[in-house]
């Protein structure tokens, strides 16, 4: 690749463009994305390029791109993928700096030697290229709208990268009627070469983009989004909205623009753990964007709800603990603040019903108090319809108030429910860029999206925690596995890691015969536990191969019987080395706790309830490692079960911090040791007090070398 990367900037402010397909007839892609260009108000120069030469959009067209003396920075093309590669060819010849490929018939169909074909011709040259099957990309700050759009974006404050090209020319109308402003919108498409890491370089230090909204399908380099990420959401809020959440979905993807899209899982844990905000839906991501955009940071987190109904405000109160928004409960204070602004019907406790004769004056009053009040942080205010309001009052009470609670640093939210008046009142709104929400749970959910950004931003950022491990040591285990074309390791080998990581483990010892076990058993102590050890049976269970609370020499002797006898029938071929004697520990808390190699976001850790109902409960978290100490304890807070760690019916507290150094330690084996893919310690045994006990681990090996990337 050339060492000559263009700068980003170029591609959002191109000082010149070019479209290569550029086409007379209007009923082609080509013609629509010169006209968006020209029309559009482009402030840099437009080459249009066809072979039949003439004038397109009162622009003369080009020949070849050849033909063009200037210097090109951005080259749209938009012919037949037959025609793509020598176009790309042709442009990078030129010295362009960014192909927009919005041409489809790719990856998403199968032709991915292509793709890659035309990818190595630009980087050879140092052009970068953005797609193949996209809309294009549209730029506020330069009035660049080089997409076959059939609406013109609107300037504004939100940026959006979208995978979809087809959901993003929606975006680009439905923006357009919702008045959301759009400082860029861009299609990667297939990303054969840009990505949202890449993009995110421009649109994160750019001033006029306050809120960055992502639609993605699949993550094909998920630790390089993760840095991105990481760093985005400490200077503005990202909202990703991903599909493929389904087995279908997952599919659907896939067949779309070639992506994998990875376990939705791990996806939705990792983007909390980078500060994303995950919307549910392109309208919720649409509303967060709304309202982030337009408000200031909340001082603190005390939220009070007003409202002209009590029903209105049931509802709220649910919504608010849905959404993790803290209501503020200090009922004198309520009632010295909201009880001259409140008619003795009414209800001075939180959410405040000033009742359904309140007007414009009425609500005003109330939201004054609640701003000028120290300890009020923020305020949802909830209007039902009645006839005491007009659509031009309330409108013209919503508009004073949002701009005295953005002038006094206090977030406000409203939400109007009713008829034709209420319907008018939002339209109104909408027209000045003021987010007024007709249901209370959309209203809501934007308060709680806003809390829950600034409460990840202004978080001290947690230093990343690595064990000391000895990885060389682990590396010859795990290499002579290898040597013979073992890609798990035995269990005495299992252990034998989690002894060099310092995780403890039972007593144990391997036994070759039924002399052995029994003498292995004796010097262990009773109850012991008996488990098969053979490379060819990996799931000793389901084999017969384990025995559990062997408490004397003839229950060892038909133990090791049995497991003989069933273990040569569920596989006759197997090579058997003996059993593994382990004493049998005392019981605990069960967790499951785990790292691994993830195909999309590298080394991540997890933890859940562990035990052998791991499958149907699926009470798991997952962190991308290396993470800090705070954010691994975070993690273990997240599982459902963990008041179980906290002490139930008189228990004490168990060693919560033992099971996150285990968490760290798996981490660090992962992150350090090539050739090790998968650990899972299931179950951790966790004791109250001090003390945790990998009771069975189970550790699987890469055939590559992970040390080299392209191997």
């Amino acid at each position: 690749m050339s060492d000559n990367v263009p700068d980003i900037k170029y591609l959002f402010e191109p000082r010149a463009v070019a479209v290569i397909g550029a086409s007379h007839d209007k009923n082609k892609l080509g013609y629509h994305v010169t006209d968006n260009i020209v029309s559009g108000g482009y402030t840099g120069r437009v080459y249009p390029i066809n072979p039949r030469g003439g004038e397109i959009c009162g622009r003369r067209v080009y020949k070849t791109i050849e033909d063009v003396e200037d210097e090109i920075d951005l080259v749209s093309i938009v012919v037949p993928a037959k025609f793509v590669f020598e176009a790309v060819k042709s442009c990078a010849q030129k010295g362009v700096k960014f192909a927009s490929i919005i041409t489809s018939g790719f990856a998403e169909v199968g032709n991915v030697e292509e793709e890659r074909k035309i990818v190595a011709c630009a980087r050879a040259h140092g052009m970068r290229i953005q797609g193949p099957n996209i809309f294009g990309i549209y730029s506020c700050v330069s009035s660049l709208n080089a997409t076959f759009s059939a609406s013109c974006p609107e300037p504004g404050s939100v940026a959006i990268i979208t995978q979809s090209g087809a959901l993003g020319l929606g975006m680009i109308g439905k923006t357009a009627i919702e008045h959301l402003g759009l400082s860029a919108i861009v299609s990667v498409g297939n990303k054969s070469d840009l990505d949202e890491a890449d993009l995110l370089e421009y649109l994160v230090p750019q001033e006029q983009t306050r809120v960055i909204f992502m639609y993605i399908e699949g993550v094909q380099d998920g630790e390089k989004l993760i840095k991105a990420l990481s760093a985005a959401t400490r200077v503005k809020p990202v909202i990703v909205l991903k599909s493929g959440r389904s087995a279908r979905g997952a599919i659907a993807a896939a067949s779309h623009t070639g992506s994998l899209a990875g376990s939705d899982e791990v996806f939705d844990d990792i983007m909390r753990q980078c500060g994303v905000l995950r919307a549910e839906s392109v309208n919720e991501g649409f509303d967060w964007c709304k309202f982030i955009a337009t408000s200031p940071p909340p001082p603190g987190d005390n939220t009070v709800i007003i409202t002209n109904g009590g029903g209105i405000g049931v509802i709220a109160t649910d919504a608010s603990e849905k959404y993790g928004i803290t209501l503020y409960d200090d009922a004198a204070t309520l009632k010295e603040t909201f009880a001259p602004v409140t008619p003795d019907f009414g209800s001075t406790k939180n959410p405040i019903d000033i009742t359904g004769q309140a007007g414009r004056t009425e609500y005003t009053l109330a939201l004054d108090a609640a701003l000028n009040h120290k300890d009020m942080h923020a305020v949802m205010a909830l209007y039902c319809e009645t006839a005491v309001f007009d659509s031009e009052n309330l409108f013209r009470m919503i508009i004073e108030n949002s701009q005295k609670y953005r002038e006094g640093g206090k977030p406000l939210v409203f939400s109007v429910f009713g008829g034709r008046k209420s319907r008018d009142c939002i339209n109104l709104c909408r027209d000045q860029n003021i987010p007024v929400f007709g249901d209370v749970y959309e209203a809501v959910s934007c308060m709680g999206a806003l809390f829950r950004y600034y409460h990840y931003r202004n978080a001290s950022p947690d230093q990343a925690v690595m064990a000391d491990i000895d990885a060389e040591a682990l590396e010859r285990i795990a290499a002579h596995a290898i040597e013979q074309n073992r890609f798990f390791l035995l269990a005495h080998e299992a252990q034998t890691i989690m002894k060099l990581a310092g995780i403890e483990i039972p007593k144990s010892s391997i036994a070759r015969n039924l002399d052995e076990a029994v003498r292995c058993s004796e010097d262990i102590g009773y109850p012991v536990v008996m488990k098969v050890v053979s490379k060819d049976i990996v799931h000793k269970s389901d084999a017969g191969g384990v025995a559990l609370d062997l408490e004397n020499r003839n229950e060892v002797i038909d133990a090791y019987q049995a497991i003989m006898q069933n273990c040569r029938a569920y596989n006759p071929g197997a090579l058997i080395e003996g059993v593994e004697i382990a004493e049998m520990v005392k019981p605990g808390t069960e967790l499951i706790v785990g790292a691994r190699r993830d195909a999309t976001f590298g080394p991540i850790v997890m933890v859940g309830l562990g035990g052998i109902y791991v499958e149907v409960m699926k009470d798991v978290t997952f962190r991308y490692f290396p993470s800090g100490r705070t954010e691994i304890m975070n993690m273990i807070k997240d599982i459902r079960s963990y008041p179980l760690l906290l002490g139930v019916r008189g228990e004490e507290k168990k060693d919560i911090d033992g099971v996150a150094e285990v968490i760290i330690k798996l981490g660090s084996i992962i992150q350090k040791c090539t050739r090790i893919s998968d650990i899972e310690i299931n179950p951790l045994r966790v004791y109250e007090g001090r003390g945790v006990k990998a009771v069975d681990v189970r550790i699987l090996l890469s055939k590559f070398d992970r040390s080299n990337k392209h191997e």
